[in-house]
Parts: structure tokens; C-alpha cells; sequence
């Protein structure tokens, strides 16, 4: 059974997924559809920045999706938005052409972002403790919110922001995977990301250095003049 739900007159389809019991999710999957109308490099991330992990919250906040248009697949127990596509959960953001979304019967969230064409799907999400951001691009990005574990795949690129805007480090590959409760990138080489400079579609990162190193020399430099006399006692 698939129930198509245009986009309302007065705006975007809007949603929320609140993480539930599967009693829950199957009362909530059986309204919507009533209604009728969601080269291998490991790079550990305390080598990018202090010791910090994915905002620990994001897990239980609810997940709001605002999309042109959605459908509910009740063979599959599937929720498909199209157009425009916003997802957000906690401090997680996800944006792409299409969105399908699950849950498992422990009341788990799984996310799917793809697009086509020269568009490329977005993900963030905030490192807890710290004013950092871990933000990407991918078609596609996969999303699972049991494990809170991000998947970037084909034309993929990873940052960490300073802020929302200043980038620390950024990585590049075919497919990266991004573990939020460890702080940990994989990154992999493939064709997609070949071109003039990068052949055979190596991984590329640019590292910031880490502060908190040597403090630097200032004031004015020391005059030193020999001396003429021996002061002090001298050793027996």
C-alpha cells in the first residue's frame, strides 16, 4: 500500500519522527497512512581537534522533515520525501533532493538522503562540549541513528568548522563514514573523485595545525654586553 501526500497549498509537507516504541511507530505508520495526506585512510578524529563526540542528545530529540511532497510505503514501512528536502534532528540537519526514512522496532531512525544532477546532498551536526560543527556533502548520505553513524557516498567531502563558518580540516574521497560516538573518519579513493590533478582518485585532506603550541617571541630584543669583573664567590 503506497499513499501519495502532495505538497498543501499553504507550503511544504512537514513531519516529525519521534524516537518510539515499535507499538508506537506502528500506531504512527498506521495514521499516516489513514490520513492520506519521510584506498582506505582511517583518520580518528583526536587527531583532527580535542577529544570531543557528536552532540550526545541528538539520538533522542525527535526527527522534523519539512519536503514538497511525501508518500508512505506500508509494504515496506517506508517514508519518501521529495523536493527540496529539509530533514533535522537535534543538531543534525540533513538536506538532499529525496529523503527516505525507517525505524526499526526499538524506535531507531534511519535517513537517506540522495540527489542527482551537479546537486549534492548536505549533512551537519555539532561535536558536543565545543563550538565545532562536522559538516559534508555527498549524493548520497546515509544515516543511522541507533549506531549515530553518517555514511557519505560518490563526489563525498567532510569538514570540521570552527563556528559555522571557519573550516579546520576537510577530507576528500569517493566514500566517508563518520563515527559520531567514537569521533572517527574512514575516507576511501575512487574514480569519481579522479580528475587532472588526482588521476586515480586518491583521498585528499587538508589539516589545520593544532594550536597550543611554542608561544611566539615578542618584546624588544635583550642587550648583552661582556663584563669586565667576576662577581661572586668563588668554588673551592
Amino acid at each position: 500500500m503506497n499513499e501519495s501526500i502532495p505538497r498543501p497549498d499553504g507550503g511544504p509537507v512537514r513531519a516529525t519522527f519521534a524516537h518510539r516504541t515499535a507499538r508506537a511507530t506502528r500506531a504512527m505508520r498506521a495514521a499516516l497512512a489513514a490520513a492520506a495526506v519521510s584506498t582506505l585512510v582511517g583518520l580518528p578524529l583526536a587527531s583532527f581537534a580535542p577529544a570531543a563526540h557528536a552532540e550526545k542528545a541528538d539520538r533522542d530529540k525527535p526527527l522534523n522533515i519539512e519536503a514538497d511532497n511525501m508518500s508512505y510505503d506500508d509494504l515496506n514501512q517506508k517514508n519518501v520525501f521529495t523536493g527540496h528536502v529539509v530533514a533535522t534532528k537535534g543538531t543534525i540537519v540533513i538536506k538532499a533532493d529525496r529523503v527516505d526514512v525507517t525505524q526499526d522496532p526499538q524506535g531507531y531512525q534511519y535517513a537517506t538522503g540522495t540527489s542527482t544532477g551537479n546537486t549534492l546532498s548536505y549533512f551537519r551536526q555539532k561535536r558536543d562540549g565545543v563550538d565545532e560543527y562536522i559538516d559534508g556533502n555527498a549524493v548520497r548520505i546515509d544515516y543511522d541513528g541507533k549506531n549515530d553513524f553518517t555514511k557519505l557516498t560518490t563526489r563525498a567531502v567532510v569538514r570540521r568548522l570552527q563556528g559555522l563558518t571557519t573550516v579546520q580540516d576537510e577530507v576528500r574521497g569517493s566514500v566517508i563514514t563518520y563515527d559520531g560516538q567514537k569521533d572517527f573518519y574512514t575516507a576511501s579513493a575512487g574514480k569519481d573523485v579522479a580528475g587532472p590533478g588526482n588521476p586515480s582518485g586518491r583521498v585528499r585532506a587538508m589539516l589545520a595545525p593544532r594550536s597550543g603550541g611554542a608561544a611566539p617571541l615578542n618584546g624588544s630584543p635583550a642587550n648583552i654586553a661582556p663584563s669586565n669583573t667576576i662577581q661572586g664567590t668563588p668554588q673551592q
